[in-house]
């Protein structure tokens, strides 16, 4: 918890989102509470409404910073398949952000800097699907880029919820899901059955 200390106005708003953070990742961001958050960040109970309105705002910024450290993640990754292990370890590296990122209805979903934020993400998405083999072929990429949505998210929040620890265990989450889906596309990179000399 962090402790009672004074902040000079610049350091306010960094104090109030690090304390949302820390409570989001022990209670999930449904228990959040403003009053509680000053309390944590050590600063007034009219802090965290001054620089954030309310509760929806405050988790509209979280969610934005969220998207925005999930973007630079992301542009780092040579391939979809890279991406997808960016995706898990983003995940489990801050967990709080990708608890609020993906709940709109906790969010101020037309906020600007949230919409940006975003936007950069779903772009670096959209661009590990474009080296895809069906999106080359002129297949339905967006289907293929929810496929591969679903794969990184279902993993990460299947990581985050506990349910992974079997499996998991005490290794990096990303090299084990980078070794699940290299075999998955490796079986699904051409659904067609190999040429032989008599089939030829």
């Amino acid at each position: 918890m962090t402790s009672e200390r004074t902040y000079h106005h610049g350091d306010l708003r960094r104090a109030v989102l690090g304390a949302a953070l820390d409570a989001i990742e022990q209670a999930g961001p449904d228990a959040l509470s403003l009053r509680d958050l000053a309390r944590r960040a050590g600063v007034s109970h009219a802090a965290p409404s001054h620089h954030f309105k309310d509760r929806t705002g405050l988790l509209t910024a979280v969610a934005a910073e969220g998207f925005g450290l999930f973007a630079d993640a992301l542009a780092q990754a040579p391939d979809l398949q890279e991406r997808g292990v960016a995706y898990v370890r983003f995940a489990a590296g801050h967990p709080a952000h990708f608890q609020v990122m993906f709940r709109p209805e906790l969010l101020r979903t037309d906020d600007p800097g949230l919409l940006a934020a975003k936007e950069r993400a779903t772009d670096e998405l959209r661009a590990g699907v474009g080296g895809l083999p069906g999106a080359a072929r002129g297949e339905d990429a967006r289907l293929a880029g929810i496929a591969a949505w679903s794969l990184a998210h279902g993993f990460a929040t299947l990581l985050l919820s506990g349910n992974l620890e079997d499996p998991v265990g005490g290794r990096d989450p990303g090299e084990v899901f980078r070794g699940l889906a290299g075999l998955l596309f490796d079986r699904s990179a051409d659904p067609r059955p190999p040429t032989t000399p008599e089939s030829s």
